[in-house]
């Protein structure tokens, strides 16, 4: 099963402009640029031959290229991760260096803690050729859904959740803490940053367009619910250092205590 991961990066952010580049500095005082600790997730488990950015901002290909990375250069009119992985494949073409792959992993940019164990069971769930999408999930204990039910309270997004069907597959996903008894009366699952698509899967989406849950949520996923298309959830236990996306400024004091340390 050939692989490519494509790191979705944009420097618009409009909860943090310029985030790709903002320095995540470690205990020990060295930093490097938020997108290049999401380089070092994805290489950890691919390697860096399969793994490859896809920006429209040339200050991030420049800075991705400068510590070693692979850029593919993808329109401005992407609306989100997935298209941008699309719009990679296109760039790069069948014949250029992972344009072959059968798998496409989504490892969005501002998730630098992915630890390489999340990847590869997300890769697993593809050996069941019914698996067209696929994305992990966290049960929550009770720190972390303290956190993110604090930071809902706070009016910043504090992850993304989930709730899933009988067959395993997602329900729908929200910004908001879902299910409204979660935690009491059941764990919160604190859906990832990280997604799985097979090609065929890949070329549906983009043919859809984007639907009006989608853009209400502001997740690119709900795509996938909206049009029926069952989206796997692989549940992962959360990485013994914590788990954590930066999706606010707020979010980098978080992150840099979860860095991996030396």
């Amino acid at each position: 099963m050939k692989v490519l991961v494509v790191i979705p990066a944009r420097y618009g952010s409009h909860r943090f402009p310029g985030k790709p580049l903002h320095p995540l500095r470690r205990h020990d005082g060295s930093a490097a640029p938020l997108i290049e600790w999401t380089w070092r997730a994805g290489v950890a488990a691919a390697g860096a031959e399969n793994v490859v950015f896809a920006t429209d901002d040339e200050r991030i290909a420049r800075v991705a290229k400068g510590f070693g990375a692979r850029v593919a250069l993808t329109p401005e009119g992407c609306r989100n991760g997935t298209e941008r992985c699309a719009a990679a494949l296109a760039a790069i073409g069948p014949d250029g260096w992972g344009g072959e792959a059968e798998i496409v992993v989504n490892l969005q940019g501002d998730s630098p803690l992915v630890p390489p164990e999340m990847i590869h069971a997300l890769l697993a769930a593809f050996d069941d050729p019914a698996t067209a999408v696929a994305t992990p999930c966290i049960r929550c204990d009770e720190a972390q859904a303290r956190l993110v039910l604090d930071e809902c309270a706070a009016g910043r997004v504090g992850g993304t959740c989930v709730v899933a069907r009988g067959d395993g597959t997602a329900a729908y996903f929200s910004k908001r803490p879902i299910p409204f008894g979660a935690p009491s009366a059941m764990p919160l699952r604190l859906h990832v940053g990280l997604y799985a698509y097979r090609r065929a899967a890949l070329d549906r989406y983009v043919a859809l367009g984007p639907c009006e849950l989608e853009l209400a949520e502001g997740l690119e996923q709900l795509r996938f619910i909206h049009a029926g298309l069952p989206v796997t959830l692989v549940d992962v236990p959360a990485p013994p250092g914590g788990l954590w996306e930066v999706n606010n400024p707020e979010d980098v004091r978080v992150v840099e205590e979860m860095l991996p340390q030396g």
